[in-house]
């Protein structure tokens, strides 16, 4: 069966996208850090930088990259465990400033403002970063123009990612049943988060920072679909919402 294409997809998709009261009925949620922004390469590279400058001779790389995606604090945490290691809370706090510094000038994600132009569906964004930095970041690369107000982030829910919290709160945000959202995101932990939101996830690794590796690890964590280009996305949004309306 030929799949439709991007312009004979969306020509039923205002219809499909909110009821006849303005209700939305469908919603569009992006992670932040490595979707919308390309920051999480450049988070890396600094998270791996301040490490090695407090451990030399330590392959830190190794252990931070699987981590990416997570708080900052939990990245620590994480890595120190794993290599036997301590970080006092000064260092914790100095790190953690010197990688949201170096992620604040990250440009965004090539082609994602000219996808998200063509997806006529609500969009919000999920992140486990800080509402002001998402906010920052978002205005900076002009982005906001899509999201509006529509911002969920970590310091608004009991819970990071992996816990759902910060994506159930948004299907509330948006009056919309998590059933009915498709979510972008790069990492496993915010797969996992979605995922155990009750959400359909698509896995993105066309990002500085993505890996062959990462395929099989996003669809491992429910992904049900994994690509590398923004350019496919409103195609990839146009079928969504037709299987879902079907």
């Amino acid at each position: 069966m030929t799949e439709p294409t991007i312009q004979s997809a969306t020509q039923t998709v205002d219809e499909l996208a909110a009821a006849p009261h303005g209700r939305v009925i469908q919603a569009l949620i992006c992670d932040c850090d490595g979707v919308l922004i390309d920051s999480e390469a450049v988070a890396a590279r600094m998270l791996v930088h301040e490490l090695e400058a407090r451990w030399p001779d330590t392959d830190v790389e190794p252990v931070v990259i699987p981590l990416l995606g997570l708080r900052i604090e939990r990245v620590l945490q994480g890595t120190a465990e794993q290599l036997g290691r301590t970080l006092a809370d000064d260092d914790i706090v100095s790190i953690r400033r010197a990688v949201e510094a170096a992620a604040m000038q990250a440009p965004s994600v090539p082609g994602i403002n000219e996808a998200l132009s063509q997806i006529p569906l609500t969009k919000a964004c999920a992140s486990n970063s800080f509402r002001p930095y998402v906010e920052s970041v978002l205005a900076r690369t002009g982005l906001d123009a899509h999201f509006g107000g529509r911002l969920f982030c970590a310091d608004s829910v009991p819970n990071p990612k992996p816990a759902p919290d910060v994506y159930l709160a948004a299907a509330r945000g948006l009056n919309v049943e998590p059933s009915a959202c498709l979510v972008v995101e790069d990492s496993v932990t915010g797969v996992t988060a979605a995922t155990g939101a009750g959400m359909t996830v698509l896995g993105f690794i066309g990002g500085g920072h993505a890996s062959e590796a990462q395929i099989g690890a996003l669809r491992a964590a429910g992904a049900q679909h994994v690509f590398d280009d923004m350019q496919a996305l409103p195609g990839l949004v146009a079928q969504w919402m037709q299987r879902v309306a079907s």
